[in-house]
């Protein structure tokens, strides 16, 4: 029996956080997801007070990561859940406004799975997110380490 998938969100903009939701909720994806405005709270939750990540053995994640937070940056982020072995086959997907060439380049270096740009327009930031809720529907998020 496959367990469901947690959707982890990292996002500072509370209500770019709300509009996400809502638009993934939309799209008929009913999935758990447990928000975060920061990355040192994200991080907590992610690796456990020990930082090993063993908190997170067996669980299936799907992370949205916004790059500009106020505490540290989604980069540094999505480097330590690519070099940790319960949460590397973790798929990510960067939302972020920066649409940087050289810092998509090294995300996609890192492992992102998708990277998004929001929008500054409402509506077209609406039905990127909603076709992103298709995305979640139909992907497959391979098993954590065991």
């Amino acid at each position: 029996m496959t367990q469901p998938v947690t959707i982890i969100m990292i996002e500072d903009d509370e209500g770019h956080a709300r509009l996400i939701e809502r638009n993934i909720r939309r799209s008929g994806v009913n999935n758990e997801i447990v928000s975060f405005q920061n990355g040192t709270d994200a991080m907590k939750h992610l690796f456990g007070a020990d930082g090993s990540g063993v908190v997170q053995k067996g669980n299936a994640l799907l992370i949205l990561l916004d790059l500009n937070l106020p505490d540290m940056t989604g980069i540094d982020i999505l480097k330590h859940i690519k070099e940790n072995k319960y949460l590397k086959a973790s798929p990510v997907v960067v939302l972020t406004t920066t649409d940087d060439s050289q810092e998509i380049k090294r995300c996609y270096e890192l492992g992102c799975n998708v990277y998004i740009t929001k929008p500054v327009n409402y509506e077209n930031f609406a039905n990127a997110i909603r076709q992103l809720g298709l995305f979640f529907s139909v992907i497959q998020v391979p098993p954590a380490a065991t």
